[in-house]
Order: structure tokens, then C-alpha cells, then sequence
């Protein structure tokens, strides 16, 4: 049977009509998994070095996450950084046991203190200077907390840093953030 020509024309039509769905669904979607496969190597060059390395290690079979960084403190410390983690298993863990460490981060006179330290304001009575970090008291209440997560250490009697190995993932989560 040779279909018409009438046919054919609502044929083509109904089928360009669900190409234009399908694409306006995919114009609409943000998830993550949409975005291609095909991936530009100049501006993508620390995922596709990921990439690369991905079939060489068992623990990241199932893929991996990377925090990177180098930067230099605004107080002229050198920090570079680098952490890769499988996601094999990512899945099924409990992720309660993190909320402490992001808990620390979510308080405006906390983010300040780090920003403070980072900036080479190390002592207690040169961070209690700062209008905005409250009363001796509530400085040493959020300090607490920032030690308490890992954010912070105490190098010694009221003198606060930011850990090397802290520094890079406390900026990965600002980045993270912005929207």
C-alpha cells in the first residue's frame, strides 16, 4: 500500500511536531545528565584530565568528583589543592554524618570569621575588633563551631587558621553556592 501524498504531509507534520516537543523539553531541562557528552577540551581541560584517568583507577569505575585549586591568601600564603573522590557508593551513604561541617558554614558571622582569618587576621582580640563578629563572647561560640567542623584550628593561646587542606573545599563551597 502506497500511502498518499496528504498522508505523507501528516506524517512529517505530527512528526515535526514531536522533534519540537522533544527539543523543548530538553531546552527546558537543567538536570545535570542533559548536558552533552561532547565536551570542549580548552575550557573543560580539568574534567577531560579527570576524564582520562577515570579507566586507570578501580575506586572511580563508577565516576569521580574533583576539588582543585591554587591561589595565593590575601596575607601572600601559597595554597594549592587537590581531592578526588569515587562516587562508587556515594549514593547509599548517610550524608547526615557532613551536616555538622556544612551546619558551620551556615551562619553569616562565621563566613565572616573565616573570610577574617583568611584575610591574616589570626588573633582572638584582633578578630573581636571587628564590629560585625559580636561580643568576645559570641566570637568564641562560633570559633568553637568553625573548630568543632574542621573549618578552623587553633595554632595557639587565642590564634585561629584556616587548615592548607580546608582552604580550597571552603572556596569550592562558595563557588558552589552563587547561582
Amino acid at each position: 500500500m502506497v500511502a498518499s501524498d496528504d498522508d505523507l504531509r501528516r506524517e512529517m507534520a505530527a512528526l515535526s511536531e514531536r522533534v519540537n516537543r522533544l527539543e523543548a523539553m530538553l531546552g527546558e531541562a537543567e538536570h545535570p545528565r542533559r548536558v552533552s557528552p561532547v565536551v570542549d577540551e580548552e575550557q573543560f581541560w580539568a574534567l577531560t584530565g579527570l576524564q582520562s584517568r577515570l579507566g586507570d583507577h578501580p575506586a572511580t569505575a563508577d565516576g569521580a568528583v574533583m576539588l582543585v585549586g591554587a591561589l595565593t591568601l590575601p596575607d601572600g600564603g601559597p595554597v594549592v589543592w587537590q581531592q578526588t573522590a569515587g562516587t562508587s557508593g556515594m549514593w547509599e551513604a548517610d550524608w547526615s554524618d557532613q551536616a555538622v561541617t556544612f551546619a558551620a558554614l551556615g551562619h553569616p558571622v562565621r563566613l565572616e570569621l573565616l573570610r577574617q582569618i583568611l584575610a591574616g587576621v589570626h588573633a582572638t582580640a584582633e578578630l573581636a575588633e571587628t564590629a560585625t563578629l559580636g561580643t568576645t563572647g559570641q566570637l568564641h561560640h562560633h570559633l568553637r563551631q568553625l573548630v568543632a567542623a574542621g573549618w578552623v584550628k587553633q595554632t595557639g593561646r587565642g590564634s585561629y587558621e584556616v587548615p592548607a587542606d580546608r582552604v580550597v573545599p571552603l572556596l569550592v563551597c562558595l563557588v558552589g553556592a552563587e547561582r
